[in-house]
């Protein structure tokens, strides 16, 4: 691969890399808004991940998770994880 293809692809996964992290920031502030517990926020954002599966099934159709989409999960949290909100 020449050099300035490379140099763009590891460009390219550390932006990726500095997404990935601002996404996981912004779960956890919505789910500390949600209610969830000051502590319990690495909890709940592992919760929120399996709940994906949970909720969804595995569905194919749920191609991109919108707002209705995450409020949802973390509704079906507050229900079943009542021991990580407020």
């Amino acid at each position: 691969m020449p050099k300035n293809l490379t140099d763009a692809l590891e460009e390219a996964e550390f932006e990726i890399d500095e997404i990935a992290m601002q996404l996981a920031d912004m779960l956890g502030a919505a789910l500390h808004f949600a209610g969830v517990k000051e502590g319990k926020i690495p909890d709940a954002v592992d919760a929120y991940l399996r709940g994906l599966d949970e909720v969804f099934d595995d569905d194919e159709d749920v191609a991109e998770m919108g707002f209705e989409e995450v409020v949802q999960v973390i509704n079906y949290l507050k229900t079943t994880h009542k021991h990580l909100f407020r």
